[in-house]
């Protein structure tokens, strides 16, 4: 069973910068597309950044692209959204979902994290 566990979620000031982390277990990593979506409060989850397998192909939102980047370390089973210049409206839950393919819903979700982004 494939496992995902993200990590690095927390409070921040507007315009500061947090790390978030997808931990991959059970399964070939690297066969992997994986995502990242985000869910705010009362609201349906929303796609925000998502990486091919090989690595090459990512895409992103409109309402994130420029401040996050996606990455993977197939070595590591792990996968980053590294997140600049924090808004208050980022603060949401965020999730790492793995499938077979970056442009079809993922297949597998992991708990989430927190995110919180004060004015």
């Amino acid at each position: 069973q494939v496992q995902l566990v993200e990590s690095g979620g927390g409070l921040v000031q507007a315009g500061g910068s947090l790390r978030l982390s997808c931990a991959v277990s059970g399964g070939t990593f690297s066969t992997y597309a994986i995502h990242w979506f985000r869910q705010h409060p009362g609201k349906e989850r929303e796609f925000i950044a998502g990486i091919s397998s090989s690595g090459v192909t990512t895409d992103y939102a409109e309402s994130v692209k420029g401040r996050f980047t996606i990455s993977r370390d197939n070595a590591k089973n792990t996968v980053h959204l590294q997140m600049n210049s924090l808004k208050p409206e980022d603060t949401a839950d965020y999730y790492c979902a793995a499938g077979q393919f970056l442009a079809i819903t993922p297949h597998y979700w992991g708990r989430g994290t927190h995110v919180s982004v004060s004015s």
